[in-house]
């Protein structure tokens, strides 16, 4: 029997407005981040989740406590952050490299490359979702975390992707026989 599994974006934060990198490093909602949150909230008020995850990191825990009305226990996973930049954590996002130098940069500088988060995520949301009664699940994550989990089970994913991933942005999956098929990417901002 296939199972529903959301994926999704915290909200906006204050790094993201001051343009920092962000991975294992946090910063607070801003207000906008909030309102994002509570948009999200509205799209899952008609769906009877019946577990919720979240990243460790607060600004996702945050974001799973606005959607869910605080109404949800739920279990914090660190297999569900960001990537870890390393030593470029909280720096300006103008020190990213080409994005083409991306895929094992932050390696020489203490962080992870983009295959390692890859498999983190998959392995942790497999886990997840192979649990008894999860029918339909919420994790919150990050967009670096996002973007690898469906570039591993999408093969169209550029063109999902092609507007990047907004902040509380929900990716659809079904999930049977141990795999994911993506459905479609939620943008409640609009």
């Amino acid at each position: 029997m296939a199972t529903t599994f959301y994926l999704m974006r915290h909200g906006q934060t204050l790094f993201n407005v001051r343009r920092k990198i962000q991975g294992w490093c946090d910063s607070p909602l801003t207000e906008t981040g909030i309102e994002q949150a509570k948009m999200a909230s509205r799209f899952f008020d008609n769906i009877e989740l019946d577990h919720l995850y979240s990243s460790s990191s607060e600004r996702a825990c945050d974001t799973a406590e606005i959607v869910t009305h605080q109404q949800m226990p739920y279990q914090r996973l660190k297999g569900l952050k960001e990537i870890n930049f390393g030593t470029y954590e909280s720096e300006s996002e103008d020190l990213h490299p080409n994005v083409d130098m991306r895929e094992t940069y932050y390696v020489q500088f203490g962080g992870e490359a983009k295959a390692k988060v890859r498999e983190r995520v998959v392995a942790t949301c497999t886990e997840i979702m192979q649990k008894p009664d999860h029918n339909t699940v919420l994790a919150v994550s990050h967009a670096g975390s996002c973007k690898q989990f469906l570039m591993h089970w999408h093969e169209n994913h550029e063109e999902v992707l092609k507007n990047g991933i907004p902040n509380c942005a929900i990716f659809e999956y079904r999930f049977e026989n141990d795999a994911f098929t993506f459905v479609r990417m939620i943008d409640v901002t609009k």
